[in-house]
């Protein structure tokens, strides 16, 4: 077995039909690893796995919405029915801020809605996985991986997206407390935080050419992000190669914050 082989491992991504998610599935499916895709949308999630239906790992989906506790329970009890075991967690579900409000102007139900996905759904689908992994640990198998996908949004500041920004530095200082707490256990727990990516949560502000215009020159690479740009970082943290590598924050946007 190569370093990077992640047959006969588990993995659960959330938000996993499309966009950054679907870029992690698919590389960690072709790696050899058994995922389970969570998404409300029924119809995207079998469009999702239509396309990793060649594999070497199995796939499945659920139908699951993070931010109700019992519809993430009865997915975690049907991902565990149908592979007998969860070694990695990818908590990528998310909606966008958008930035069309002033702080200002922001209502308490668009606050509320934002954190309800954002936070309390990672925090939904991150415990029943760590107590799995920890009741496994116990019983002599310890292994897990937890990866939260954040947002540059976290350390730059954003106008009119301060509750989406707010959300995503919880996350990071969530998996930092995470990282110490679980590390007996064999537990590993890091963000990834993307720059500015491709996907169905960016397609109108990418349309927008005074965006592109502004943003495109800061962007070392000269180009935005796709959800395969995902796919290495994915099979690095569920692989027994990052068992060392946990607390960390990764920075994955073509160079964007260094420049």
């Amino acid at each position: 077995m190569g370093i990077f082989d992640l047959s006969g491992r588990v993995a659960i991504v959330t938000g996993g039909n499309g966009g950054i998610g679907l870029g992690m599935a698919q590389a960690l499916a072709a790696a050899g690893c058994n995922v389970s895709i969570w998404g409300r949308n029924d119809d995207k999630n079998k469009a999702a796995l239509a396309t990793m239906a060649g594999s070497p790992g199995k796939v499945e989906a659920r139908v699951c919405d993070v931010t109700d506790t019992g519809s993430v329970k009865a997915a975690m009890d049907a991902t565990l029915g149908a592979f007998g075991r969860v070694d990695g967690c990818f908590a990528n579900a998310g909606i966008g801020g958008g930035g069309r409000h002033a702080f200002i102007d922001r209502t308490e139900q668009q606050w509320r809605e934002m954190f309800a996905t954002n936070l309390d759904g990672v925090f939904h689908v991150f415990q029943l996985a760590a107590r799995h992994m920890t009741e496994r640990a116990a019983a002599g198998d310890p292994f897990g991986r937890l990866v939260a996908t954040s947002s540059l949004a976290s350390i730059f500041g954003t106008a009119r997206n301060e509750h989406y920004a707010a959300t995503k530095a919880a996350i990071n200082a969530l998996v930092r407390a995470l990282a110490v707490e679980l590390a007996r256990q064999g537990v590993t727990a890091n963000a990834i935080l993307p720059g500015w990516i491709k996907s169905d949560m960016t397609a109108g502000i990418m349309g927008n050419e005074k965006f592109v215009a502004n943003v495109m020159p800061r962007i070392p690479l000269r180009r935005f992000g796709e959800p395969e740009d995902f796919g290495g970082i994915a099979v690095y943290l569920m692989s027994k190669a990052s068992s060392y590598h946990t607390a960390d924050t990764f920075l994955i946007d073509g160079g964007y914050t260094a420049f």
